[in-house]
C-alpha cells in the first residue's frame, strides 16, 4: 500500500479523500446533535437522518453526469459549493434564526452535492492506479473514511461538548475549502476502455471528445473552460443522458450484483434505525460526548476491518460474506444485551467496534468487487447506482427508527440491526450464486 503513496495523482486524491471525509465527521456529527438539542424528541432525529441519507437514493441520476463531466472539476466544485452552504448554520445563529428547520434545511442540500463527490471518487481511483493495486488502493480510502471518522467523530463530540455544535460548522467549512485545493492538483486520465487505438488520431493521441464524454481530462477541458461548444457541453443532453442512464442498468441487469444490492437493503433498513437512535442513547449515558464516542466505535470497527481487508482478497467472497454478517449479527446483539443491561459506555462501544471489523473487510472487497467486475468508462454510473440500490433502505430505517426510539426506547433499534444481520448471513448462504462467489482477483468482467 505505501508504494502507492509515491504517486502523486493518487496521493492527492488520497488526501482530499482524508480531508473531505474530516468534514463530513464534523457535519453529521454537529448537525445530528444539533437537531437532537433543539427538540429532545428523537422522531426529528430520525427526520435528520432521512434528510442526510435520503439523496444517497438519488446517486444513480448523477452517475451519467460523472462519466461525462471532467472528474477534477466535478471534486473541485462540489468542494466549493459545500463550503459556502455550510455557513448557512453560524450566519442563522449570529441573526438569531437559528431553529430546527435552517438546520433540516441545509442537510439535505449538502448530502445532494455528497452524491456526485464519491461517484467520482471511484471512477477516478482505476484511472490512475494498476487493477493488480484496486484491493490497497479501496483499502486506503477506506482507511481514510474510517480513520477519519474515528479520530473526528469524538473529536466532534468533544467539540460540541465545550463549544457548542455551531462552532463545528464553521471549522467545518474550511475541511471542504482544502479538500478543492487538493483535488486541484490531481490529473485523471481518459479511461482505458475508451483510448482510441493507435493512428486514430494520427499521433496516437486520444482525440478531445473522448475526455469529454467519459470523466477525463484532454483539450475538451481546456475548451469547456475558455466556452468553446463541444462535447463537454453538449453531452448532457436528455437523450444522451438517458441512455448513459440505461447502459448502467443493462450492465447491472442478471448480474450477482443485484443479488448483493437485494440483501444489503433489509441490513441498511436496521443500520439506518440505529443511526436515528444513537443520539438519544448517548444522551441517557453522557450526552455530546457520548454521541461522539459511540460514532467513534463504529468508526474504528471498520477501520480496523480496513486495516487487514487486503490480506484477505484470496478468500472466496462469498463465503467470507456469510462469515462477515453472522459476526456482525452476533456482536451487535452482545451490544444490545450490554446496554440494555446497564454496562458501562466504553463496553458497548467497544463490543459495536469489534462487530464492525468485519463490516470493514466486506466494504473494501465489495469496492473492489465492482470495479473490477465494471468496464472503466461505465463505472461512474454503474458505482452510482450501486451507491443509490444499496442506501436507499437507509433513510427509511431512519425515520421508523426515531419512530421506535420514542415508542420503545433507544437500544431496541440497536436489537433490530443484529437481527438483520443475521438473517443477511443466512441469504448469502442460501444463494448459490453468492455464496459461491470466487476472490475478488477472480471475478470476471461483466459485459
Amino acid at each position: 500500500m505505501r508504494h502507492l503513496l509515491t504517486d502523486t495523482n493518487f496521493r492527492r486524491l488520497f488526501t482530499g479523500r482524508l480531508v473531505t471525509n474530516a468534514g463530513d465527521s464534523l457535519y453529521y456529527v454537529a448537525a445530528m446533535w444539533l437537531v437532537w438539542e433543539l427538540t429532545h424528541d428523537p422522531f426529528y432525529s430520525g427526520v435528520a437522518g432521512f434528510l442526510t441519507m435520503g439523496p444517497s437514493a438519488l446517486q444513480f441520476l448523477f452517475g451519467p453526469l460523472v462519466d461525462r463531466w471532467p472528474l477534477r472539476r466535478v471534486l473541485i466544485g462540489t468542494q466549493a459549493f459545500q463550503a459556502v452552504l455550510v455557513l448557512a448554520i453560524p450566519l442563522a445563529a449570529y441573526t438569531g434564526h437559528l431553529s430546527v428547520w435552517v438546520v433540516l434545511a441545509v442537510m439535505p442540500l449538502l448530502a445532494l452535492a455528497n452524491q456526485l463527490v464519491y461517484p467520482a471518487q471511484s471512477a477516478a481511483l482505476p484511472r490512475i492506479v494498476d487493477q493488480a493495486d484496486l484491493v490497497d488502493a479501496n483499502s486506503a480510502f477506506s482507511l481514510a473514511y474510517q480513520g477519519v471518522d474515528l479520530v473526528f467523530n469524538a473529536a466532534a463530540g468533544a467539540v460540541v461538548a465545550l463549544a457548542g455544535a455551531v462552532a463545528l460548522y464553521a471549522v467545518d467549512s474550511l475541511t471542504f475549502v482544502a479538500a478543492a485545493l487538493l483535488f486541484a492538483g490531481v490529473h485523471i486520465p481518459v479511461a482505458a476502455d475508451e483510448q482510441p487505438t493507435a493512428g486514430t488520431d494520427g499521433a496516437g493521441d486520444p482525440p478531445a471528445d473522448v475526455a469529454a464524454t467519459d470523466g477525463g481530462e484532454s483539450s475538451a477541458d481546456d475548451d469547456a473552460a475558455t466556452g468553446t461548444v463541444d462535447d463537454a457541453t453538449t453531452g448532457t443532453a436528455p437523450d444522451g443522458y438517458l441512455a448513459d442512464l440505461r447502459a448502467g442498468l443493462t450492465v447491472l441487469r442478471g448480474s450477482f450484483l443485484v443479488l448483493v444490492l437485494a440483501g444489503a437493503a433489509v441490513v441498511n433498513f436496521a443500520s439506518g434505525a440505529t443511526m436515528a437512535s444513537l443520539p438519544a442513547f448517548a444522551d441517557t449515558v453522557g450526552g455530546a460526548g457520548a454521541y461522539g464516542t459511540l460514532m467513534a466505535g463504529f468508526a474504528a470497527g471498520n477501520l480496523g476491518g480496513a486495516l487487514v481487508a487486503s490480506r484477505l482478497d484470496h478468500l472466496p467472497f462469498g463465503k467470507l460474506n456469510v462469515a462477515v454478517f453472522a459476526v456482525n449479527g452476533t456482536l451487535v446483539a452482545a451490544a444490545a444485551v450490554a446496554a440494555t443491561a446497564g454496562a458501562p459506555l466504553l463496553v458497548v462501544v467497544a463490543l459495536f467496534a469489534l462487530a464492525f471489523i468485519p463490516v470493514g473487510v466486506g466494504n473494501v472487497l465489495l469496492s473492489s468487487v465492482v470495479q473490477a467486475a465494471v468496464p472503466e468508462s461505465k463505472l461512474g454510473r454503474v458505482s452510482s447506482l450501486v451507491g443509490s440500490a444499496s442506501q436507499f433502505a437507509i433513510p427509511f430505517g431512519t425515520l421508523a427508527g426515531g419512530a421506535v426510539a420514542g415508542a420503545f426506547g433507544p437500544v431496541a433499534a440497536i436489537y433490530v440491526l443484529a437481527g438483520a444481520a443475521l438473517l443477511l448471513a443466512a441469504y448469502w448462504l442460501a444463494v448459490p450464486a453468492l455464496r459461491t462467489l470466487p476472490p475478488v482477483g477472480d471475478i470476471d468482467t461483466l459485459d
